[in-house]
């Protein structure tokens, strides 16, 4: 089993800034993609962003020119730092972690944190 815990979630205005970490326990962290979603009520869960095993990085829209994917295989930890906050991306974020393949799709990933919440006044 895999253990994820997303942190670092808040309220923001407009234009500023946040890092989420998302803590995994896992033996072999190094071995899953982790990736960043987003969910606001009443949407569709929303990709935001991938990080490999191998550090391979891919970027939703959304995310693209404003937010950072990275992780610390170290630390068991994966982050994402997010720039120029909008009100649109106010959601529940959420890490998953998936062995096996590098992909945008909710389902495609079987572990996935609690979600933190992520608020942007205009």
């Amino acid at each position: 089993q895999v253990q994820l815990a997303e942190s670092g979630g808040g309220v923001v205005q407009a234009g500023g800034s946040l890092r989420l970490s998302c803590a995994a326990t896992v033996r072999i962290f190094s071995a899953y993609t982790i990736g960043w979603f987003r969910q606001a009520p009443g949407k569709e869960r929303e990709f935001v962003a991938f990080i490999s095993g191998s550090d391979g990085t891919w970027y939703g829209d959304p995310a693209k020119g404003r937010f950072t994917i990275a992780r610390d295989n170290a630390k068991n930890t994966a982050y994402l730092q997010m720039n120029r906050l909008k009100p649109d991306d106010t959601a529940v974020y959420y890490c998953a972690a998936d062995y096996a393949s590098e992909s945008a799709i909710a389902a495609e990933y079987d572990y996935w944190g609690q979600g933190t919440q992520v608020t942007v006044s205009s």
